[in-house]
Parts: C-alpha cells; sequence; structure tokens
C-alpha cells in the first residue's frame, strides 16, 4: 500500500516537494504532465499554486488531480 501525501510545497519550475506518511520527502516535476488537457490549467503559476491535499493526493480546483501512485513511483 502506497503511502498518503501528507504535506505539498509548490516550487519553481511546477515542481512539488511531496512529504509522505512514511515521513520521505521527494520531489515531482508536473512540466511533462502540463500538455495534457487536463492539466492544462496549472500552467497559470498563480493557479499552480492553489495546490493542497486532499483524499492522500495532490488536488487543484476544478476537480484537478493527479493519482497518487503516480506521485510515489515517480518522483525523486
Amino acid at each position: 500500500m502506497l503511502p498518503d501525501v501528507i504535506a505539498v510545497e509548490t516550487l519553481s519550475d511546477y515542481r512539488l516537494l511531496l512529504t509522505f506518511a512514511n515521513n520521505e520527502q521527494k520531489f515531482f516535476d508536473m512540466k511533462p504532465y502540463l500538455q495534457a488537457t487536463v492539466f492544462q490549467p496549472l500552467k497559470n503559476p498563480g493557479f499552480f499554486k492553489l495546490a493542497r491535499i486532499d483524499y492522500g493526493t495532490v488536488v487543484w480546483p476544478n476537480e484537478i488531480d493527479i493519482a497518487p501512485e503516480t506521485l510515489y513511483d515517480l518522483s525523486v
């Protein structure tokens, strides 16, 4: 079972600093995902900064979210 994301901090260049329930901290690069239609609003830096945690993953307004397994498996 994957650990939940318990904290998120938005960084420059569309990166996220994630803290997981197992106390790991990892960086996730959102840039490769910004071409997908669902993530287009995140190109606006002000909107990107609205990231928050809900149900163990990162979410934004307008029901935009990213799978927690993606965040955990592809972050460094």
